[in-house]
């Protein structure tokens, strides 16, 4: 009798459901953490109590928390298991999803804001294309997109996991949002040199 061998499943959170305990530790204990301010900032253009997708959310800090603390209705998914339940303990109520991005069923609804802080560039190039033109099927008229990946077209090691990440530059994220009916309307750094890309919904 022959039997086949197991096949070996594909970690669809690119290394960070193993090291999520670290994670945690190192970055997602940390209210007003790296990235907090700029998205305080930016989430000033949105309605009150506006609906926002929080894409590879982690356990939640301090992305999602920033938000939910100004009142609006914030929706997480993770691939990774453990960030997901550190974000059912710290916001129970908040709807969070483990998934990839391609099966989540958050893309079936609509939303005023996505960020997408610390994701995109670990997806691989084919990957963020398809991303983005999903986050341009979710948003509605008017609706903004915070994401954060290098200006320039490049590709290096992931700091805690090892896995590779990839930047498609300046040139080809302008070019994907466009195709996606979203408008760049800013770029922005902060103190930890992360760029990030502001886009608008037309």
């Amino acid at each position: 009798m022959l039997h086949s061998r197991p096949v070996a499943s594909i970690d669809e959170s690119n290394g960070y459901e193993k090291i999520a305990a670290d994670y945690i530790a190192r970055r997602g204990s940390k209210s007003g953490g790296i990235g907090a301010r700029v998205v305080a900032d930016w989430s000033q253009q949105l309605p009150a109590g506006g609906s926002i997708l929080d894409v590879g959310c982690g356990n939640g800090i301090p992305i999602s928390e920033v938000l939910i603390e100004r009142g609006f209705q914030v929706y997480g998914v993770d691939a990774s298991q453990a960030m997901v339940e550190g974000f059912r303990a710290r916001f129970p109520g908040v709807p969070v999803q483990c998934s990839s991005v391609d099966d989540s069923d958050f893309f079936g609804r609509s939303f005023d804001a996505v960020v997408a802080w610390g994701v995109v560039f670990l997806l691989a190039e084919d990957a963020q294309r398809r991303l983005l033109a999903k986050i341009g099927g979710v948003l509605r008229s008017g609706g903004l997109l915070l994401f954060t990946a290098p200006r320039q077209r490049c590709s290096w090691s992931d700091a805690m996991t090892g896995e590779r990440s990839v930047s498609l530059g300046d040139e080809e994220y302008q070019r994907v949002l466009e195709s996606a009916g979203l408008v760049v309307t800013g770029t922005e750094s902060d103190e930890g040199e992360n760029h990030y890309y502001l886009a608008r919904m037309d």
